[in-house]
């Protein structure tokens, strides 16, 4: 199992939007990829459950991700996370 964390930097948090398309990376993947934030996790393969994290401005993310290609996979949420976050 490979984990990182991220630090939401967008003001208006984890929005449908973006949302959306996290989950969207994650399904493009192979690997069963979760989200942890204050104790709630979450399947990011799930946009309602990753809504539901209501993750703001400022707040960790802990990521994990367990699968068969989990070192790629866990390289392509990193960067996607850095890049949209």
């Amino acid at each position: 199992m490979k984990t990182f964390q991220w630090t939401m930097k967008d003001e208006l948090g984890l929005h449908a939007r973006v949302a959306g398309e996290l989950v969207k990376c994650v399904s493009a993947g192979t690997s069963h990829v979760t989200l942890e934030k204050g104790g709630k996790t979450a399947d990011a393969s799930r946009l309602f459950a990753v809504m539901a994290l209501c993750v703001r401005q400022g707040e960790v993310v802990t990521v994990s991700v367990e699968g068969p290609n989990e070192e790629k996979d866990s390289a392509v949420l990193q960067e996607f996370c850095e890049k949209n976050f």
